[in-house]
C-alpha cells in the first residue's frame, strides 16, 4: 500500500497511538501550542543573560523536557555555569550548586548521620545533602576523583539516595546538570562509563564568536546585570514531562532509531567501517531510550503529537556522543565520537 509523506513522517492518518489523542483533536492541540509558547519565553529568558548558544540552550531544555541529565564540556570561561543556574531560575525550581574538587567526598554530596543528643528521638540523624534539590548543578564534575563521581550513580538512575541502610527519595523532578573541562587539561579525572552512560545528553558548549564576544564584554561589565524572572512553576514542568510520554513513535521510526544504535556496535556487520575500526564499545539500550525520548521532546517543543525523522537525527549526537568508546587508534588519529556519529547518521538510511 502507497504510503503518502504525511503517513510517513507521522504514522497512518487520523491515529494518536500512545494513549494520546489523534492530532485533530482541539484539547490536545492547544496544550501541544501552549507548550511551545511556554518554552519559547523561557529560551528567550535564558538568552537575556546566555549571549549566542541558541543550539546548546535548546539541548538542555530538551534533554530536561524528556526528564534526563545533562552533561555540558567546554573549555572554562564559556558560561556553562552559568547558563545552568539562569535555567534553575527561570524554571522555578530548586537549585543547589556543588563545587567538584579532589577533596571532595560522597558525604559530602549525599549527605551523613549525625549523633544526636539524649532525648532527641534517636542516636542518629540524617542530615540532606546539597543533592535534595530539584536541579543539581554538579560543577566541574570530573576534578573529583571517581569515587565521589560515583556518589551520583544512584541519584541519577533510581532518584534516590541510601545512607546507613535507608534509601531516601530525591525531589521530583530530579535533575543533575554538570559541567566538566576537556580530559586533556590539567587535574581531570575521567568520568567512568557507568556515570557517563546516566546523562540522556552530552552538549558541547563552543568558542563564542567575535559578535558574541563583544555582546558579552558589554553586558558582564556594564553596572546593571540583566533580571532572570522565574516563568515556570513545578507543577507545569511535572505536566509536560509526563505528556512527552505520550508523543506518537510510528514503528517506522523506532526501527530506525534501533539501526542507529546497533550501527554504533563495532561487532554489526552493518556498522560503518569506520566504526569497527575505531570504537571499542558502542551504544548501550539507554542511547536508544535517549533517542526516543528526545525526538519525543523536540517534537512536543515543536508544537507536534508525533515524532518525526529529522527529530531522532536532530537529537542523535547528543544522545550518542558520550556512548561511544573509542580506541587508542582514534585518538592517535584525530577521530572523535562526533565525526562517528555524524557518519552513522548519513550511513543508516530512514526506511528500511
Amino acid at each position: 500500500m502507497a504510503v503518502n509523506n504525511k503517513e510517513r513522517d507521522y504514522g497512518p492518518a487520523g491515529t494518536g497511538g500512545a494513549g494520546l489523542p489523534a492530532p485533530e483533536g482541539a484539547e490536545i492541540t492547544r496544550r501541544l501550542h501552549e507548550v511551545t509558547r511556554r518554552l519559547g519565553e523561557v529560551q528567550e529568558a535564558i538568552g537575556r543573560v546566555i549571549v549566542g548558544q541558541q543550539e546548546v540552550v535548546h539541548q538542555v531544555l530538551i534533554a530536561l523536557l524528556a526528564g534526563g541529565h545533562v552533561l555540558l564540556e567546554g573549555i572554562p570561561g564559556l558560561g556553562k555555569t552559568v547558563l545552568v543556574r539562569t535555567i534553575g531560575q527561570v524554571t522555578g525550581l530548586t537549585f543547589r550548586r556543588i563545587q567538584f574538587t579532589p577533596d571532595l567526598m560522597p558525604a559530602d554530596i549525599t549527605g551523613t548521620m549525625v549523633f544526636e543528643e539524649r532525648g532527641s528521638g534517636g542516636p542518629f540523624r540524617f542530615v540532606p545533602g546539597p543533592i535534595f534539590a530539584n536541579i543539581v548543578l554538579a560543577d566541574e564534575i570530573n576534578r573529583a576523583t571517581p569515587k565521589t563521581q560515583s556518589a551520583l550513580l544512584e541519584a541519577m538512575q533510581e532518584r534516590t539516595v541510601t545512607v546507613g541502610g535507608t534509601s531516601y527519595p530525591l525531589p521530583n523532578p530530579f535533575f543533575v546538570l554538570a559541567t566538566q573541562n576537556p580530559l586533556e587539561m590539567e587535574g581531570t579525572y575521567p568520568l567512568p562509563e557507568a556515570q557517563l552512560d546516566r546523562f540522556l545528553f552530552k552538549v558541547n558548549v563552543p568558542y563564542p564568536t567575535a559578535e558574541e564576544l563583544a555582546v558579552i564584554a558589554a553586558r558582564t561589565t556594564g553596572a546593571v546585570e540583566p533580571p532572570v524572572p522565574a516563568l515556570l512553576e513545578p507543577h507545569e514542568l511535572l505536566e509536560w514531562l509526563g505528556l512527552v510520554r505520550h508523543v506518537v513513535v510510528v514503528e517506522d521510526i523506532m526501527n530506525y532509531a534501533v539501526r542507529l544504535v546497533l550501527a554504533t556496535q563495532p561487532e554489526n556487520p552493518h556498522a560503518p567501517e569506520r566504526v569497527r575500526r575505531y570504537v571499542r564499545y558502542g551504544s548501550s539500550p539507554r542511547g536508544l531510550q535517549a533517542l526516543i525520548l528526545g525526538a519525543r521532546a523536540e517534537a512536543l517543543r515543536d508544537g507536534r503529537p508525533q515524532v518525526v525523522y529529522r527529530d531522532v537525527q536532530r537529537v542523535a549526537p547528543a544522545a550518542l556522543r558520550h556512548r561511544l568508546i573509542l580506541g587508542f587508534e582514534a585518538a592517535a588519529e584525530g577521530v572523535t565520537a562526533d565525526d562517528l556519529v555524524v557518519e552513522i547518521l548519513a550511513t543508516v538510511p530512514a526506511i528500511s
